[in-house]
């Protein structure tokens, strides 16, 4: 079995904290982030009925002219296509859950350019 790093278990520990307090509903939404070394992805899901409505990563086909996924840049585009394609949706509130990470850098760019883009959170 692989070994877990102290930086992971701290991360899902305060994942767990976090989703203690946040849900999302029809009316409010859930906006999902994960990150990784080199994407970052970004989903809303709605917990009543378990589906998600809308995502898109640095893979998506938005993102195919960007050099690197993995900056604060990479995340800024992501948070511009995810708040576009919530607002065609008609989705215009969410709830923001930041997955576990600190509010800082590449998750701080997404949602900032998605508050700038038209989402309320």
């Amino acid at each position: 079995m692989a070994k877990t790093s102290i930086k992971t278990i701290t991360r899902l520990k305060r994942q767990v904290r976090v989703r203690k307090k946040v849900r999302g509903t029809t009316v409010r939404p859930r906006l999902n982030v994960f990150k990784s070394a080199r994407h970052i992805y970004a989903q809303i899901i709605d917990d009543t009925t378990g589906c998600t409505l809308v995502a898109t990563s640095t893979l998506s086909e938005a993102a195919k002219e960007l050099t690197s996924t993995g900056n604060v840049s990479a995340a800024t585009l992501v948070g511009k296509e995810i708040a576009k394609l919530a607002l065609i949706k008609g989705i215009s509130s969410v709830v923001f859950d930041r997955n576990g990470f600190l509010y800082h850098g590449r998750i701080k760019a997404l949602a900032d350019s998605a508050r700038e883009s038209g989402l309320n959170f």
